[in-house]
Order: structure tokens, then sequence, then C-alpha cells
């Protein structure tokens, strides 16, 4: 913190509490030339002198009164009062009792690593509460079996995080893709968001229940159709029905 604007801040405390220089230099025992140095910004008062003041100043926040950051005006780290008690405390346990320092050091690097992943978790939910996103259930793959409802073959995979976006509102789960019958607009691998109907426009994507089997295609007329020529359209028959709707692929 540059000193003029510890200077500036002290006096500013001093004249709150009504006090003159005469008042808080002869209260700390110091000359009135030195004093008036430090409210000028030409020096800064010591550290145990400083903590006298902001006692008689009636100072219960100093980082805060102060406007401490943790850093100088160029960048560089600017160490507190506890800093720097903590850090001539380590010296000399790091002199006198070298075995006392690696063990702080074993402490320092595991607390640091705990801290480190608690900084990650926060920004985490930090991320969560400052987006619309919402968690659905994701599954690898449909089951082949099952009518009149959809049937998976194993509980959800996982939850997942998605957009809460207008066009994702009515995604009820997602799913992955396998293989590559869809290329080129869906991909194996991806994740499709579904919406949960019995009934689709032709054109529109959806998942399928065709002879025991489960599909992803797009609905033709009277068949499903794969967007890749690779592979074969598949016939329609009175027992296939829509398990779901395409809204959208999660790369």
């Amino acid at each position: 913190m540059p000193a003029k604007s510890i200077g500036k801040t002290l006096k500013e405390l001093r004249l709150k509490c009504g006090l003159s220089q005469k008042q808080a230099y002869e209260y700390i025992g110091v000359a009135q030339s030195t004093f008036s140095s430090w409210e000028v910004g030409k020096a800064e008062p010591p550290n145990e002198v400083f903590l006298q003041l902001c006692d008689l100043y009636n100072v219960d926040d100093i980082l805060s009164t102060f406007g401490y950051d943790g850093y100088n005006e160029d960048g560089s780290i600017q160490l507190n009062m506890k800093e720097i008690s903590t850090i001539e405390k380590y010296r000399f346990i790091s002199e006198h009792s070298p075995d006392g320092a690696k063990n702080i050091d074993t402490i320092l690097d595991r607390e640091y690593s705990i801290a480190e992943q608690m900084k990650k978790q926060n920004e985490h939910i930090e991320k969560l509460d400052n987006s619309n996103t919402r968690f659905i259930n994701y599954y690898y793959r449909l089951a082949s079996a099952g009518t009149g409802q959809i049937l998976f073959d194993a509980p959800p995979t996982k939850r997942i995080e998605i957009p809460d976006t207008p066009e994702n509102k009515k995604a009820a789960y997602a799913i992955g893709v396998n293989g590559n019958s869809m290329e080129p607009v869906y991909h194996d691998g991806d994740t499709l968001l579904i919406e949960m109907t019995e009934e689709i426009q032709p054109g529109d994507t959806g998942i399928f229940l065709v002879n025991g089997e489960s599909y992803i295609k797009k609905l033709g007329d009277q068949e499903l159709i794969s967007l890749n020529p690779k592979y074969k359209n598949i016939p329609l028959d009175e027992d296939s029905y829509c398990l779901g709707k395409v809204l959208a692929a999660l790369k």
C-alpha cells in the first residue's frame, strides 16, 4: 500500500476523532516532524506504531479501512502485518527447528491442495448461480424392448447439466448417439436432448421403437430415414411408435 494512501487515511481518521496532531504524536511518543511525515506520505509508521494509531482512532477493520487488497500498484504481492509476522516465525523455526519447518511445509501443501479444490467447487457453484442451467438424466442408450412406455436398459448413467434455454425447456432426458447412421447431423458420441412425446411431424427426428429395436431416425412417409446414405431406411408398421422427439444435440 503506498505511503501516501496510508498517510491520507491516518489524517482523515485523526480529524474524524477530533484530535490534533499534538494530541496524537504525544500519545504515540514521537516527534511532531516524524508524525507529520507519516500524514503527508513521506514515510510510513512502523508496524507497532501503526497499530497504536489504529487503536487510538478506533479502527475496527484495518484491512477495509486502508483499502488493503493484497497487491501493490505494480501487481506485486503486498504483505499485511500478520503475514509478515508469520514469515518471521517461519524463518525462526527454519533456523532453529528444521524438522518443524518440514512439518509446516507438509501441512501447507496439504491445505493448499484442499483450498484449490474448494476454489474450483466454489467457482463451479458460482457459475451455476450466475447462469440458467438445470440437470437431467443421461442414458447411454434406450432399451430395445417394451411397449407403451419408455423402458431403459439401466438406471441413468449420470446426470448432466444443460442450458435452461426456452428451446431446452421441453427436454425430459438425454441419450447418447451410438453409430453413424444419422451423420452428418448427429455423430457417434453426441448427446441428444429428448422431449417425451408420442407424435412428431414428418421431417422431425425422433426416437422410435420398431420390432423391439429402438432407433434415432428422421420421420418420413411410413418409414424412418437414415441421413447417412450408407444405411437403408426402415419401414414403419402398425406396431411401431414414437418414444420422443430430438430437440438438440450437445457436442
